[in-house]
């Protein structure tokens, strides 16, 4: 089984070294298609490029390279290496993303239940210590512990698209149709 803790020891320097911080390490894809995910941002705008995601990737892929010429190959088995921004619906991995997206709605799974529910959905009011606490719809606020948290991440909303804006939205505007593509006609409005 692969060391996800190892390998995020490896990786995040390689980040850190392009400016960027670390939001997550996991394997994905199961034995069929084993994939190393990696989604990195840079800290002022939450967000990679195409070319630094390519950046990163060769970083990485030298790294790992380099051990397994080594004979220390972290990743025993074939895989495929996926880098990339977080995205707008981000997963929540660091306290600190807690507190950065207050007032943002997200769902957290729990370890194990508590007060019943190992699903919690709702807006994040904030972070106190190591306690995050969430607005539950219909239930009104608790706070977990971090350490109870197995996975969360933010819910696509209406508030989360106005307040999450593109590095750069050049070309949006513009389609060029293939070239064995049909120019469409436009449909008459009556």
């Amino acid at each position: 089984m692969t060391d996800l803790a190892h390998l995020h020891r490896l990786i995040e320097p390689e980040a850190q070294s392009l400016g960027f911080a670390l939001v997550r390490v996991r394997m994905i894809g199961g034995k069929s298609d084993p994939t190393l995910q990696v989604m990195a941002e840079r800290p002022d705008t939450r967000q990679l490029t195409i070319d630094d995601c390519a950046d990163l990737s060769r970083r990485i892929s030298d790294r790992l390279d380099a051990l397994e010429a080594e004979g220390r190959d972290p990743i025993e088995e074939a895989y495929r290496l996926e880098v990339s921004s977080p995205g707008i619906d981000r997963p929540l991995t660091r306290l600190n993303d807690f507190t950065d997206w207050a007032g943002h709605e997200a769902r957290i799974h729990l370890d194990a239940p508590v007060d019943g529910r190992k699903q919690l959905t709702g807006d994040l009011v904030g972070v106190e210590g190591d306690r995050i606490t969430i607005d539950v719809k219909k239930h009104g606020p608790m706070t977990i512990g971090f350490a109870q948290v197995a996975d969360a991440k933010l819910l696509l909303t209406d508030r989360l698209i106005a307040a999450t804006r593109p590095l750069s939205i050049e070309g949006a505007d513009e389609f060029e149709p293939d070239a064995d593509e049909e120019p469409r006609e436009e449909e008459e409005q009556a």
